[in-house]
């Protein structure tokens, strides 16, 4: 049974009227219980990343950057939202959420993170609503774990995400 990460602090608090849809995050594991997709002991709650495996993938000026919401003005424009605490626990739940979802499918052949996949995010940047490369740290994580000697991200979304492409 495969399993699938999901944690409440996904859905942030933006703004009203903000462009980036949050609520999907609470919609989607609603839907796939709905349909039968999931059961609810597929769900896993995720921890909050360390910072050693955020390092092993983002320049270490950035993240203290980020940690301590340093970030100038025009930094903090090109993620899409305004910094937080909050804001920052959730990208390192989600980014802990892929590590454990990656290590889930090393041994079920599939597992899934329903926030993952915040392909913009540079080593040294964050953008377009991405401020850590989450898949970028599990495949570095897994790599220097030596659980995997290998790794291929394959992105379907319907633009290139370009912090992983770099």
């Amino acid at each position: 049974m495969y399993k699938v990460a999901y944690h409440p602090i996904y859905h942030h608090k933006v703004p009203l009227g903000h462009r980036f849809p949050m609520e999907k995050y609470d919609l989607l594991p609603l839907e796939l219980l709905q349909t039968g997709i999931i059961k609810p002991e597929q769900l896993f709650e995720p921890g909050v990343v360390s910072e050693e495996a955020i390092l092993y993938t983002h320049c270490p000026i950035y993240w203290e950057k980020l940690k301590n919401q340093s970030l100038s003005k025009a930094e903090i424009r090109k993620t899409g939202f305004l910094l937080s605490d909050e804001l920052i626990l959730r990208e390192r739940i989600l980014t802990q959420g892929t590590i454990d979802a990656a290590r889930y499918a090393l041994k079920d052949q599939i597992a899934f993170n329903i926030a993952g996949g915040t392909h913009h995010a540079f080593a040294t940047s964050g953008e377009g609503f991405c401020l850590l490369n989450d898949q970028a740290i599990a495949c570095n994580y897994l790599l220097t774990k030596q659980q995997i000697s290998a790794a291929l991200i394959i992105d379907l979304d319907v633009h290139q995400g370009n912090g992983t492409a770099h």
